[in-house]
């Protein structure tokens, strides 16, 4: 059962004075954690149901036209700009992580400091975009490198595999589930 869906787990298993813990402590600097494997756990949660959010819109609807912020088109130039090359169908890890792409990934973020709501949240980016979030198909990445990426997806039309999967999907449903 995916997180959000009842079941006892995900965030609803905090209860409302544990949700509401848990956004308190989130609205503290993180320094004044260290490590702590609750707060981690929180983190979690959180850019698990992002993930599961987005995967949802992007099979609902064809994001060709889809705003994910305000700044969008910001976004999008900026990223182009920077990040000519990048294949952003099927990502290398190596081109988000290593040092050297550390190292050209941060001007670009900073750029964003103060312009995109917590531009440096940690969130779960695919790696294929043709298909769902899984552990092999997902990598650690800022908010904002998760903005510029599904920006770029959306708008040179590599999520339009997911949204027609689920539209193919949906016709053979209701086409085996029509009565005799």
């Amino acid at each position: 059962m995916a997180a959000g869906q009842g079941g006892g787990g995900g965030l609803e298993a905090l209860g409302p004075g544990g949700l509401m813990s848990a956004a308190q402590a989130l609205s503290l600097p993180a320094e004044a954690y260290g490590n702590d494997p609750n707060i981690e756990m929180v983190w979690a949660m959180k850019a698990v149901q992002h993930a599961e959010v987005y995967y949802n819109l992007i099979s609902s609807v064809d994001c060709q036209f889809l705003k994910l912020t305000k700044v969008d088109d910001r976004i999008y130039s900026e990223f182009r700009e920077c990040f000519k090359d990048l294949k952003v169908d099927v990502l290398d890890p190596e081109e988000l992580k290593s040092e050297p792409a550390k190292e050209r990934w941060r001007p670009f973020c900073l750029r964003f400091d103060g312009v995109v709501e917590d531009f440096n949240y940690g969130t779960l980016l695919r790696l294929d975009c043709t298909r769902d979030y899984s552990e092999e198909n997902t990598i650690f990445a800022t908010r904002i490198q998760f903005f510029a990426i599904e920006i770029a997806r959306n708008r040179e039309g590599h999520n339009r595999a997911v949204f027609a999967g689920t539209q193919k999907d949906e016709t053979a449903e209701k086409s085996a589930g029509t009565p005799a």
